[in-house]
């Protein structure tokens, strides 16, 4: 660049944070409205047994404690405690004392009879009392004993009762172990002894443990404690009743979880969505700031890409979730739209946001897909569509981001996201959504740009038609000017295309340049048709005022005749700040002549007196390569035309000559153009001026005469027909 302007240099003023204020918070509000749109969820009339009218899914991730599933296995765990005793080893060992000193006395009227001194008589009347409750068989079997047998089976039944009263004997049990008595006696006993055995310590068979209400309602207690609180994992759009079925309590727990039934503000969430608004707001206006500081300057420019985004956004919003639906969103169109209306960085930039703003909406395995999904086409229709200035561009746009989404899911595919019908499904919304990517910029570009004041192909090549009203008054009211318009439009398109700057944007301009110069035809030479100069009876001055009048003029058209303010910035800035040459030099040899001539000491002093402000145009200076193109043009038009040779050493020191006062007199100081631009500038001009003035064969007038009555005829042949057009 030839200098570097002075805001560049510096950082932002108070006017610029104030609108950096103003825009941020705008569409940070908006952005967060449309991402927290379940804010405030509609409350669910719903209870346990009621049948769901639609599914309900869980709106975010949340891990939470469930206290019916913790209950429930509370529960379990305290009906499988069984039931509690007190028993004890020491009230154990007791009881079987206390049971043996009643063996010992329920004992002794048989140990009586079986006694040496007892007669037979005593006997059977003691054997006949003792032991109270014998079954008959049992007493019958007493009464056949002999002394060694009773021994014998008195031992084994103190032994038995001993054994059975020294471990816990539940209450519950001592049915069963009186009915097991007989069997546990060993000791050489046949069957009747064993049977006798069993009746005579059967009585004193009583429990020594017994079921403790406290103790069992403690060990319940003490069970239940150590199963731990159940949690339960939900994963966000996971669904917790679907349509159709009964709502269980623990499902009904869930949605209360949420606070689905009571439609409590998701606060977290809320903020989440507004810190990703502030992100991506504060990324697009920074680089906006840093890197295209002209569109910052452009509020049109700044609602349309927050337009975009906000739409963009609010389509990936309501489909968010939804299986499939995404991939359908045509987000492509953004880009494309973006790149024609603005520049391809801008889109790019935008697409990027994009992509960062659908991948959190649509969480989980596939955020990365789809976030990959609209980058990935994005880029490839901001690539492909170019100038958006045939329908056939926006069809290989089309099929570009069709490739590029369908090889993104085929990736992924690979990658074990998908099985072989998810693919093909999506397959076929990755082609819906390139074509509606393609319908929607097409459809959509041209009215943007109307609507937001931007300038599109289409626009400039209805304004190029020299049918336009204003061309038309041009050709009819002013022919030079016309003319005028029409070279300095070749001239500076053959220099745009040279430094890679607009040609369509450039030439259009070109053509109303000189708008102004309807105001006041004869004031300018090329409109004169060779009668004589007003300016030559004019003072200096007031003909620089009327020069300068004309770009004044031209504003004030263009604005009746609703020319986009594009191109309404050319007139101004296609002279810049540049100074009347003729006029001042005549101004300054006017005050020097009274002196004898600026030679002279006094007639310098006069002539150094002129203030060189007052012939000079009011600018601003071109702010872009297109404008200063179109103020080299015009110069380099006009000089070239007065021009007694126009040879090519003649053409190119005059085209260096017109360019190199316009550089030193600091007219390209606030736009973009570098020494090599200028370089190319210069050869582009050469080029084309050396085909407009180029020599052509000087015929003899008779020769003249015959093709004329031969072109007349229509009888001229090839090669005559070649030569009179050389």
């Amino acid at each position: 660049m030839l200098t570097q302007r002075l805001d560049e240099l510096t950082g932002p003023g108070r006017r610029d944070i104030a609108r950096l204020g103003i825009a941020a918070i705008a569409l940070i509000v908006v952005l967060t409205a449309i991402l927290g749109a379940d804010f405030f969820p509609q409350p669910l009339r719903i209870s346990v047994g009621s049948v769901a009218t639609a599914d309900i899914v869980a709106p975010r991730a949340q891990e939470y404690v469930s206290a019916i599933e913790t209950k429930k296995l509370r529960d379990e765990a305290r009906a499988g405690v069984e039931q509690q005793y007190d028993y004890t080893s020491d009230r154990a060992m007791a009881t079987a004392e206390d049971q043996l000193r009643l063996f010992a006395q329920r004992s002794r009227p048989v140990d009586q009879a079986f006694s040496d001194g007892t007669t037979p008589e005593d006997k059977a009347t003691l054997l006949a009392t003792a032991l109270p409750g014998l079954s008959e068989t049992a007493r019958a079997t007493l009464l056949a004993l002999t002394p060694e047998r009773w021994a014998a089976v008195r031992a084994e039944a103190s032994r038995v009762l001993d054994a059975t009263e020294r471990v816990e004997l539940r209450e519950s049990l001592v049915l069963d172990t009186k009915a097991r008595l007989s069997v546990q006696m060993a000791g050489g006993l046949d069957d009747a002894e064993r049977a006798l055995a069993a009746e005579v310590i059967s009585p004193l068979i009583v429990a020594n443990s017994f079921f403790s209400d406290s103790l069992t309602n403690a060990e319940k207690d003490r069970q239940a404690a150590l199963v731990p609180e159940q949690k339960v994992q939900i994963e966000k759009n996971q669904t917790i009743v679907r349509k159709g079925d009964r709502v269980t309590d623990e499902q009904l727990e869930a949605i209360d979880q949420f606070g689905l039934r009571n439609a409590r503000p998701d606060v977290a969430r809320l903020g989440g969505w507004l810190f990703l608004a502030v992100l991506v707001v504060g990324l697009v206006l920074a680089w906006l700031w840093r890197f295209r500081r002209e569109l910052w300057h452009r509020n049109n420019a700044l609602l349309l890409i927050a337009l975009i985004l906000v739409g963009t956004t609010f389509a990936l919003k309501a489909t968010a979730g939804r299986p499939g639906l995404p991939f359908i969103v045509p987000t492509a169109a953004a880009g494309m739209l973006l790149a024609i209306l603005l520049d391809g960085g801008v889109a790019t930039l935008v697409m990027i946001v994009i992509a960062v703003i659908g991948g959190a909406l649509n969480d989980g395995d596939k955020s990365l897909e789809f976030a990959a999904y609209i980058l990935v086409g994005g880029l490839a229709g901001i690539i492909a569509i170019r100038r958006g200035d045939r329908l056939q561009v926006f069809v290989q746009a089309a099929l570009a981001v069709a490739v590029a989404n369908v090889l993104v899911v085929s990736t992924f595919a690979l990658l074990g996201l998908h099985d072989a019908r998810g693919l093909l499904e999506l397959v076929g919304a990755s082609v819906a959504a390139a074509a509606g990517s393609a319908v929607a910029a097409v459809g959509s570009f041209a009215v943007l740009g109307s609507v937001f004041g931007i300038l599109t192909v289409f626009q400039l090549l209805e304004l190029a038609n020299p049918s336009q009203p204003l061309m038309r008054r041009l050709l009819v009211e002013t022919p030079g000017t016309y003319h005028h318009s029409l070279m300095v439009g070749n001239l500076a398109e053959r220099a745009a295309e040279a430094i890679g700057a607009d040609p369509l944007l450039t030439r259009v301009a070109a053509y109303y340049h000189d708008i102004g110069k309807l105001a006041n035809p004869l004031a300018f030479i090329e409109n004169q048709a060779g009668g004589d100069n007003i300016h030559d009876e004019l003072d200096p001055e007031v003909s620089a005022q009327i020069l300068k009048q004309h770009v004044a003029d031209g504003i004030d058209i263009a604005y009746k005749s609703k020319l986009p303010k594009t191109l309404i910035a050319f007139i101004p800035q296609h002279h810049g700040t540049a100074i009347m040459s003729y006029f001042y030099a005549r101004a300054r040899g006017a005050a020097a002549e009274p002196f004898g001539g600026p030679q002279t000491a006094e007639g310098s002093t006069a002539a150094a007196a002129i203030d060189d402000r007052r012939f000079r145009h009011a600018g601003p200076k071109p702010q872009s390569k297109e404008a200063a193109l179109i103020m080299l043009a015009d110069g380099v038009e006009a000089s070239v035309r007065s021009l007694a040779s126009r040879d090519e050493p003649a053409i190119r020191a005059m085209v260096a000559r017109i360019i190199d006062e316009r550089l030193a007199d600091g007219q390209f100081d606030e736009c973009d153009l570098t020494l090599r631009d200028i370089e190319r500038i210069k050869e582009a001009f050469v080029g084309q001026l050396l085909g407009m003035y180029h020599q052509r064969i000087a015929y003899p007038q008779n020769k003249v005469v015959e093709l004329e009555s031969r072109r007349g005829t229509g009888t001229t042949g090839t090669g005559t027909g070649s030569g009179a057009g050389a």
